[in-house]
């Protein structure tokens, strides 16, 4: 299996140099050019063992280049119980009627635990693979969880470098605090003045730069990514599909081959894709719910087929979400458009110069098929919060109140009763002050007062990585306009 871009099909890299590369120089996502499926039979083969296990299964199909001893290797070692609480990176947990995918019990609360303990391991593997005798510098602009959880998995890793820009006023204070106490050698973070949008499309840039490219490789470097425009971290968030799926098999809650649906909090679009990409291998699922806060340019997307960012940014209690510009977005066209690499190319070329396009009446039907859509904001998001703590005594982070709350609009709306998953993607430890207002507290205070304060509320301690942050040295206070993000770098690197 080889792996093509977005927009030119006739590059080819092999799994290790596309988990190297990151992006496709000509801009474009790199996705595999045949995607393997799955028999029931082959899925239900994957539900007597390990989540590790399952991983490394998963994740064979799509790196012909690793051995399978590698990738159990590699899963044993970023889903043990050293990283997760208790060994289990993605337990499935019933509330009522509905399933919850609980993805934060890993060392930075936040489910991008999940590909960003496997993505160091993959790219440390892929240099000595490739012979590639040149150190990795890897870029990320972060909505609030990605930056530190990449910041933790390749925090000392040899031979590497990573660079987090953040948004200054859009993450919340605990992942503020998180990514400011970054402790390793080999890292720098650095704010933005501006959105997630800015910071992404600032990175962007930088990657696209063939003068700064060329200069860094007489330094000895090379640019690559963590954010989900690298498959090496879009490929592990596929396993998490299969293993609930298995879960639920394993607890006799589904027969085999039933359908089942997963709502899910989306932002950049890479969560929900990994869904989609299940789905295409043959796990049985039969709505993927896209979940929107009120900056809903998704919802707006399945539901017209113009995907139009020219429209008013909100600032939410659900930051890893406000997002205007879905990068992921572009390989679920790849794939509906049968790779037309032309046509995906010219959408890209119309959103970047004029900030919206259409896409076609074939592609919009098979798109509303496959998805369903809503948004909620934030007074209805605190709303779901307070009455599920209320009736269930289930605690939920913002982002997941979104995807609960959506799903509870859909519901109510179609009638479905299949059984449904709502993915939940981060601690509610790391969104507090949201949280405590929902719960009718006094949100009052900096980050660790906060913590204690919604300890006391909720009646559940907050994750140890949370909790020890306490009395951590601030590192990185730096702040950079959008325009100076290079510079930033080039620094950084001298």
């Amino acid at each position: 299996m080889n792996y093509i871009s977005t927009r030119d099909k006739s590059v080819s890299l092999t799994g290790a140099q596309a988990i190297l590369q990151g992006l496709s120089r000509d801009g474009g996502l790199l996705v595999p050019d045949a995607f393997p499926t799955l028999e029931l039979e082959e899925i239900g083969q994957l539900a007597p063992l390990t989540y590790p296990q399952r991983a490394a299964q998963i994740m064979s199909l799509f790196l012909e280049d690793f051995s399978k001893n590698e990738l159990i290797k590699f899963a044993q070692a970023a889903y043990g119980p050293a990283k997760f609480d208790g060994g289990d990176a993605a337990p499935l947990l019933q509330v009522g009627d509905t399933f919850f995918l609980e993805l934060w019990h890993g060392p930075t609360s936040a489910f991008k635990d999940i590909a960003l303990q496997m993505l160091p391991r993959f790219l440390s593997a892929s240099l000595e693979k490739t012979g590639e005798t040149r150190d990795v510098c890897i870029l990320v602009a972060t909505s609030g969880d990605t930056g530190k959880a990449a910041l933790e998995g390749f925090r000392d890793v040899p031979r590497t470098k990573i660079v987090v820009f953040y948004p200054r006023d859009g993450v919340s204070d605990v992942q503020k605090l998180q990514m400011m106490t970054q402790e390793g050698g080999n890292v720098a973070v650095c704010s933005v003045v501006g959105n997630f949008d800015d910071a992404q499309t600032g990175v962007k840039q930088i990657f696209s730069d063939t003068a700064f490219r060329d200069s860094l490789d007489a330094g000895g470097y090379f640019l690559s990514s963590a954010n989900s425009i690298n498959w090496g971290r879009l490929l592990p968030q596929i396993v998490y599909y299969f293993s609930s799926y298995c879960d639920l098999v394993n607890s006799e809650i589904i027969e085999p081959g039933e359908e089942i649906n997963f709502c899910v909090p989306t932002g950049n679009f890479g969560n929900i894709l990994a869904g989609y990409y299940a789905k295409k291998m043959g796990l049985p699922i039969k709505k993927l719910i896209c979940a929107s806060n009120s900056n809903n340019v998704l919802t707006d997307f399945i539901r017209t087929g113009t995907y139009d960012r020219r429209r008013e940014f909100f600032t939410t209690t659900s930051p890893s979400m406000d997002i205007l510009v879905s990068s992921n977005l572009e390989r679920l066209l790849f794939d509906l458009s049968g790779g037309d690499d032309k046509l995906v190319a010219g959408y890209m070329n119309a959103l970047n110069t004029d900030g919206v396009y259409t896409v076609s009446p074939e592609i919009l039907a098979q798109l509303q098929s496959l998805f369903d859509c809503g948004m909620i904001n934030d007074p209805l998001t605190k709303q779901t919060i307070g009455r599920v703590f209320r009736e269930q005594g289930y605690l939920m982070d913002t982002h997941t109140a979104v995807a609960y709350g959506v799903y509870d609009e859909y519901r109510a709306a179609t009638g479905d009763k299949t059984p449904t998953v709502v993915v939940s993607t981060a601690s509610p430890f790391k969104f507090a002050d949201a949280v405590i207002e929902a719960l009718g507290g006094n949100a009052d205070g900096g980050g660790f007062e906060l913590i204690d304060a919604l300890e006391t509320l909720g009646g559940v301690s907050a994750p140890v990585p949370l909790k020890s942050l306490r009395g951590k040295q601030i590192r990185f206070d730096a702040v950079t306009d959008k325009d100076k993000m290079l510079g930033v770098v080039r620094e950084f690197l001298v």
